[in-house]
Order: structure tokens, then C-alpha cells, then sequence
């Protein structure tokens, strides 16, 4: 809800004609809250899927299986992604302006409601820093989901034999399991990778499009929507 509304309630207020409703103080909130709440998404998605493996997979060890199914330590694990993505998404405070006039393209990017000031050696640290966070996340996320689908196909070949004496016509609960798995990885990857990809090529130009910047928008609110 955070994503949307910090993203969405903006820009539809920008494409209603005003363009000069955030102050810098109201621009640098509002880039920063999206920053962080995307991240705090992007991360307790991946911690769900490696909760579900660890609960999952028989080769994990009694011990870790007790200490994740721990209370404590999944509120302990969303309370530092919380605070670790208030800190990666500082450098996003301080390159987001308020509205401009400017006509001097090259440093200033302007978001139609705010503009931002990018440095190269900030734009660069900043990149690098949420690539390998996002990256790390999305990696963790494909491992995770891909030792579920191979737990589950080898549950339903052992108790195949089971099953095939009630010839039932009905998919079993696996491989509805594997498809629901399947389809959330795919539309979370998807997702994520697309709308990296329109944020990098947006940064890349001077002047970019409305339509441009829209699909940008569009894609990025795709999974939380």
C-alpha cells in the first residue's frame, strides 16, 4: 500500500495538471518512503519464500527449522530490513529536489512534480547499491522457489503409487502447489526485471517522455498491485 500510494497518488495528482504541488521538503518525503517501502517489499517477499522452503525441505537441520518457525525471529527479520533500507535509501534524500523551472537539462531531472540533482559518482554508488540489493533478493527468491518445486516433485513421485490405485482425475495438491509457485516467481521476477530495465533507461535520458516515465510507473506498481 505504501508503494502505490507514494507512487500513484502523485503521479495521477501530476496528470491532473498540477506540477508544483510538493514542496523540496514533500518531494524528498515522498521519493524516500517509495524507496524504502519498495525495498522493505522486495526483501519480506524473499524472506516469506525462504521461510516456506526452510519449513519445507527435509534436509534442513531440526535446530534451524525450530529457530525460523520462532515468532521472534521473523519479527526481528522484517525489523532489519525496516532499518537497513532506511539507510540504503538515504543517498535518495539528498538528490531529490523540489519543483524547477530549470531549463539546464543535464543535472536536473525533472519528474514533471520534482527534479533531482545527479551527480555521476552519487548516481553511481546509489546504482550499484540497490542492483545488488534488489539482485541479491531476487536471486535468493529463485533459489528458494526452485528447491520448493524439487521437494514437491519428489513428495508426489513417492506417493504417486498412492494415488494411481484411486484414480482420481483431479490434480493432485504438488502440482497445483508448483504451479501457484511458478506463477508468483514468474510475475515477481518479471516485474522487478522490467521495471529495473524502464529505471535505468529513463536515468539514461535527458528529456524522457511522459509515456515513457507513465509505463515506468505502471510496471513498477505491477506486483505490489
Amino acid at each position: 500500500n505504501l508503494v502505490l500510494c507514494s507512487k500513484g497518488i502523485p503521479r495521477t495528482l501530476a496528470a491532473l495538471g498540477l506540477e508544483s504541488f510538493l514542496y523540496e521538503a514533500g518531494c524528498k518525503l515522498v521519493f524516500y518512503l517509495h524507496r524504502v517501502s519498495r525495498g522493505v517489499s522486495l526483501s519480506t517477499t524473499c524472506l516469506l519464500s525462504g521461510f516456506q522452503a526452510i519449513k519445507l525441505c527435509p534436509s534442513i537441520s531440526r535446530w534451524i527449522e525450530v529457530q525460523i518457525r520462532s515468532p521472534k525471529c521473523i519479527i526481528l527479520s522484517c525489523f532489519l530490513c525496516w532499518v537497513l533500507h532506511f539507510m540504503v535509501s538515504i543517498p535518495v534524500a539528498m538528490y531529490v529536489a523540489g519543483p524547477t523551472n530549470s531549463k539546464n537539462m543535464s543535472m536536473v531531472f525533472v519528474y514533471r512534480y520534482c527534479s533531482s540533482h545527479l551527480s555521476g559518482i552519487l548516481f553511481s554508488v546509489t546504482a550499484v547499491i540497490y542492483t545488488f540489493t534488489d539482485g541479491l533478493c531476487l536471486a535468493l527468491m529463485l533459489c528458494t522457489s526452485i528447491s520448493m518445486v524439487l521437494v514437491l516433485h519428489r513428495h508426489k513421485q513417492r506417493v504417486q503409487h498412492i494415488r494411481s490405485s484411486r484414480l482420481s482425475p483431479r490434480t493432485s495438491h504438488e502440482t497445483r502447489a508448483t504451479h501457484t509457485i511458478l506463477i508468483l516467481v514468474s510475475m515477481f521476477v518479471s516485474f522487478h526485471a522490467l521495471a529495473a530495465i524502464l529505471s535505468y533507461w529513463i536515468t539514461q535520458l535527458q528529456n524522457p517522455g511522459q509515456w515513457l516515465t507513465s509505463i515506468a510507473v505502471l510496471v513498477a506498481s505491477g506486483f505490489p498491485t
